[in-house]
């Protein structure tokens, strides 16, 4: 008999035998469900976020904001500045001439929380008309436009579904004035957290002039290097341009890097236990199936056959212990809606996500979990003497 039909042979006599030690079994099966479970929900979490805040961005568009600004909530540019910076050649243009860049203003405003009294710190973005057409994802979704001049807001639909009092019609307060919401629109990414206006109202409510960003179209996005280079040599700015995509990857990064941290850190905790399940686990198999093993080896079974059917054993439990967390994992948390303080302690409303990507990280915990879990008792099986076996 071949060494593979050995294999066979020990390996479908061993799960034959599971649903005899049940029990013992669903010690590794719901432990390591726990540990890919935990790990999934967790980084779905991070994906999410990385999804709402980077996604949108582009490499022909760039975020123009004051040098060593933080963000756009801490930086402030003048009238002058944004002045200047449209005139750069290497903005476009529209038909009649104009520069397409909007200089937006951004501002803290305060919504209630469904059933609470405290509210939620949420965005309220002033731009300029010119900075919807740059928003390639923008649509209106319900009710209409803001009109300029006019103490209109638009409500993007994250701080919609996460916030109360947003419905088209309602009205809010904000700097001892009344504001209107008259739509909801989405345009994918973190500006579905946010509340929009006219640039000009906004400046007149809060008493500011200039703006906090400029958002530009580039001509193409190779002219990216050579904008940023001349306005940083420009001794009237100071100034710092990124690509839209770059200026949002960097406002996520240490929000989601600190989420895969505990992430985990978690998931290596409740890994050492599982393991030490999983070694306890077989262990008690293959002391319950000594004298087995001892009959098969007298027969003519070699070590290697014993070694690969407990080995696959632990895998297949390890690996059904994976996708049941995964399967729990998305049930449970695909999709589902949050909010978390971003940038600028504003809140970011997001869904997680739990990608392919996320539940093969997680079955390749589950199966390396089995597979140091399943090791020493497959070994010590192996070397087992033939003789102590069948007086066992």
């Amino acid at each position: 008999m071949s060494t593979w039909t050995q294999v066979r042979e020990i390996t479908l006599m061993n799960l034959r035998s599971i649903p005899e030690r049940l029990g013992p079994s669903l010690v590794i099966v719901v432990g390591i469900a726990g540990v890919v479970g935990v790990l999934v929900a967790l980084m779905s979490m991070s994906a999410g976020l990385t999804q709402t805040l980077g996604s949108g961005g582009r490499v022909d568009q760039a975020v123009v904001t004051r040098g060593g600004a933080n963000g756009e909530l801490a930086s402030f540019l003048s009238v002058a500045s944004v002045t200047l910076v449209k005139q750069d050649p290497a903005i476009a243009r529209a038909a009649d001439g104009t520069p397409l860049a909007s200089g937006e203003l951004i501002v803290i405003t305060e919504v209630p929380r469904p059933g609470q009294r405290t509210g939620a710190n949420v965005t309220l973005r002033g731009l300029e008309p010119v900075g919807l057409r740059l928003r390639e994802g923008f649509r209106i979704t319900g009710g209409r436009l803001f009109r300029p001049g006019v103490q209109e807001l638009i409500v993007g639909a994250g701080a919609a579904r996460q916030f109360a009092g947003l419905e088209v019609g309602s009205t809010l307060r904000f700097r001892g004035n009344t504001w209107r919401v008259v739509g909801h629109f989405e345009s994918g990414g973190k500006y579905d957290s946010e509340l929009w206006s006219d640039i000009g109202t906004v400046q007149s409510a809060w008493r500011r002039s200039g703006a906090s960003s400029i958002l530009v179209q580039l001509t193409r996005p190779e002219a990216m290097e050579a904008f940023a280079a001349r306005l940083k040599a420009d001794p009237q700015l100071d100034v710092e341009a990124k690509t839209q995509l770059a200026f949002y990857e960097g406002q996520s990064g240490q929000l989601t890097a600190t989420i895969g941290i505990l992430a985990g850190i978690v998931a290596l905790i409740m890994a050492f236990g599982a393991t030490f399940g999983a070694l306890n686990t077989m262990y008690s198999a293959v002391s319950a199936r000594t004298r087995e093993i001892g009959t098969l080896r007298a027969l003519g079974f070699g070590a290697a056959p014993v070694v690969a059917s407990v080995m696959a054993e632990a895998l297949l439990l390890s690996l059904s212990g994976g996708l049941l967390g995964a399967a729990v994992a998305y049930l449970a948390f695909n999709g589902y809606a949050v909010s978390t303080l971003g940038g600028g302690f504003t809140q970011v409303a997001f869904q997680f996500a739990v990608t392919p990507a996320l539940v093969g990280q997680g079955l390749a915990l589950a199966l390396g979990i089995g597979f140091i879990g399943g090791l020493a008792p497959a070994l010590r099986a192996a070397r087992i003497p033939v003789t102590s076996a069948l007086r066992e």
